[in-house]
Order: C-alpha cells, then sequence, then structure tokens
C-alpha cells in the first residue's frame, strides 16, 4: 500500500532528532540563527557502529559560535530528488524559521543513472529539485545556501586530482547565479585541497580502514578539513559575518568528534 504525502511527511518528521526537532523552540532567543544542512552522506551525523566514519556537518559546529547551531538533516544515500519525495524537505520546512539558513548539498547519489529513485539530470531535473529547496527556505524567511559538492578522491596515474561529479557542480553554479543564491564552491574547493595534499596524504581524511578503502567519506580530520572549507565560504560569501566563526585558522583536535549511539 502506498504512503501518502502527508503521511511520508509525518514519518520523515519523527525520524528528525529530538536535538535537531526541538532547535526551533531554542530559536525564540533573539538573534539566535540556525544553519540547517540538507544533504547526503557526505555531510551527515554518523553513529558509533559507523566510526570513524565522519560527515562533515559533524565538524561545522567547531567553526560558528554557539548563536549560529547546525541542524544536520543530511542523511546517508539521499539525492536531492529522494530526500524531497520521501518529506523530507517538508520535515526541515516544518522546523526552520525566519532568519534561519538552510544550506543544500546534493549530487553523489544524483548521479545513480541506474536508479530512478534517486537519479536527476544535471540541468533539468536536479536544478528542479534544488528549485524546491531554495523557493521552500524563501516562503518561510530563512535564506538558501547552495553548496557544490565536496570531491571524492581520485588521482590519475601521474598524481592529478580528478573532478568525479560531471555536470552536477556546472548545474548548480548556473542555478545559484540565476536565482541569486549564495553559492559554496566546495566543489572546486575541496578538489584544489585534494591535489594539494597528493594521493598519499589524503587517504588519511578518507575512510581508510583495515577493513574498508572508501573514497568517498571522511574520517575526522576530513570532516574537519571541509568543514573549515564550508566555514570560510560561508564567511567569503558574506551568508555569515566574521562575528559568526571562530578558529577558521586553529588547529581542531580529532577527540572533539563524538559518534553518538544510534537512536540516543
Amino acid at each position: 500500500m502506498s504512503l501518502s504525502r502527508r503521511q511520508v511527511t509525518s514519518a520523515a518528521l519523527a525520524a528528525v532528532p529530538l536535538t535537531l526537532a526541538a532547535t526551533g523552540a531554542a530559536q525564540a532567543a533573539p538573534g539566535r540563527r540556525t544553519l540547517h544542512i540538507a544533504g547526503d552522506s557526505t555531510a551527515a551525523q554518523k553513529y558509533a557502529d559507523a566510526a570513524p566514519e565522519t560527515g562533515w556537518g559533524m565538524a561545522l559546529p567547531f567553526f560558528l559560535h554557539r548563536d549560529r547551531p547546525v541542524a544536520n538533516h543530511a542523511v546517508n544515500g539521499r539525492s536531492s530528488k529522494s530526500f524531497v519525495d520521501e518529506g523530507r524537505l517538508d520535515a526541515v520546512l516544518s522546523v526552520i524559521r525566519p532568519g534561519d539558513f538552510l544550506l543544500i548539498q546534493f549530487a553523489h547519489n544524483d548521479e545513480k543513472a541506474t536508479d530512478p529513485a534517486r537519479y536527476t539530470e544535471p540541468w533539468t531535473t536536479y536544478q528542479q529539485y534544488l528549485r524546491q529547496y531554495v523557493d521552500g527556505a524563501r516562503a518561510r524567511g530563512a535564506r538558501p545556501v547552495l553548496a557544490t559538492p565536496v570531491e571524492r578522491r581520485r588521482f590519475d596515474a601521474d598524481g592529478t586530482a580528478l573532478p568525479s561529479h560531471g555536470e552536477y557542480p556546472a548545474a548548480m553554479r548556473a542555478l545559484a547565479e540565476e536565482e541569486r543564491v549564495a553559492l559554496l564552491d566546495v566543489q572546486a574547493l575541496s578538489l584544489a585541497l585534494w591535489q594539494e595534499l597528493g594521493p598519499e596524504e589524503t587517504k588519511a581524511y578518507f575512510n581508510w580502514t583495515a577493513a574498508e578503502q572508501d573514497n568517498t567519506h571522511f574520517n575526522p580530520p576530513g570532516a574537519i578539513a571541509v568543514a573549515r572549507l564550508v566555514a570560510r565560504e560561508l564567511l567569503r560569501t558574506r551568508v555569515l559575518a566574521p562575528r559568526d566563526v571562530r578558529r577558521l585558522d586553529e588547529e581542531i583536535p580529532e577527540s572533539w568528534i563524538t559518534w553518538p549511539e544510534a537512536g540516543a
């Protein structure tokens, strides 16, 4: 039996962690503006059974002041399409408040052409779904922010870092210009960072373990490095002011990353 849109949305809202769902009430404090993240596994909260895998959204609060809290709604395996179709965008929009920010990062799973539940085409359906996030945030008095997808760890035989997202970053850049939305070019910045580090050193930033050689997801150093790029872009694009950010040039201890038990 298929679920109605209302039932799907209710289920998605029920799945929002209590710490995130409660954010709306906390925002009554003057000057408190929450940065909501809608995205995929590269940004998502990870739990104890996934450690040391770390989403960059877990590290972003280290770079923002306390009156700019982060509500991380990113979920493993989602595309811009499936996040909407599962009612997750509706759930986010139900707790977002005027003055908040909605940071939108998708593409990794939009690229899966063999999966109709997730696939979008860069210059048509991908942009159409992203517009739903932009329009939804604006309708609620929040500010949408587009972030191009963070790059995978991929090098050629000569040690050159290779882009892996095809036309999706260009499609997002074009949409940001058309809609006059702030753009965080995380794809370009992360590709440059991986090039600077090189094939061997980048292994220390990704979830490379004895059991798995993962070139997509991060460990604590990688999540911290990407979160730093995001925070610097939020400042560069004037989404946030200098008073909103902190520690941009400071070392962040890996021990600050923690993985709660699932359901905690």
